[in-house]
């Protein structure tokens, strides 16, 4: 069972979110919080798997109380709500600790999938998000230097960089590529630990700037 916090400060968007929520047999609502602060005391108090977290609230907003859930030794795993004018926040929530974003009028089965997918250690972004994340962070310079030194990739490693680049999940590559689920998880770790990248959306901006 999948242990679930949300965190949005408006009454009516919580109680749609519980309400989708309680419908999968697999995912358990343990608590609301109608601000940052009281997110993280949540967050303490009952050590979800998986934090929804609106960027938006009232005196401390997502960012600052996904930083401080992120800092923490818990297990809880942040996936953000966001909307498609919320570019600005994209990046910091990113660097905060996010594991994720989803836009707040996504279908809900593809919530149910994100909630599910970030429980079980992916990051999760809809390509049009990834897409704008990356090119925020290039445009603004957040990106970091590659190494000077040739990074030797395999051919497989390659082409499950490039889907990692479009959105993808490690099921879709499996599926992709006739694949194993546990086979494109250990190309995705062996990505990570050769480009020194420490998550999915740094391996599409590394993708990017290696084209």
């Amino acid at each position: 069972m999948i242990g679930v916090l949300i965190a949005d400060d408006q009454k009516l968007v919580r109680a749609g979110l519980r309400m989708l929520c309680e419908s999968a047999p697999d995912i358990e609502i343990l608590g609301e919080a109608g601000n940052g602060v009281e997110a993280v005391a949540q967050s303490a108090e009952l050590d979800p798997d998986v934090i929804l977290m609106d960027l938006r609230m009232p005196g401390l907003d997502g960012i600052g109380a996904t930083e401080q859930i992120a800092g923490t030794a818990r297990r809880g795993r942040i996936l953000v709500l966001t909307t498609f004018d919320d570019d600005d926040h994209l990046y910091p929530a990113l660097a905060a600790g996010a594991s994720g974003f989803v836009v707040k009028d996504s279908e809900p089965a593809e919530l149910l999938v994100a909630i599910r997918r970030v429980a079980d250690g992916e990051m999760v972004f809809s390509p049009v998000l990834l897409q704008r994340v990356v090119d925020r962070a290039v445009s603004t310079g957040r990106t970091e230097k590659v190494a000077d030194e040739q990074i030797s990739l395999t051919g497989r490693e390659t082409e499950v960089l490039g889907f990692v680049a479009e959105g993808m999940s490690n099921g879709e590559i499996a599926e992709r590529l006739h694949l194993s689920v546990t086979t494109v998880k250990t190309h995705v770790a062996n990505l990570l630990s050769k480009t020194g990248c420490d998550n999915r959306v740094r391996l599409a901006i590394f993708h990017l700037r290696s084209q």
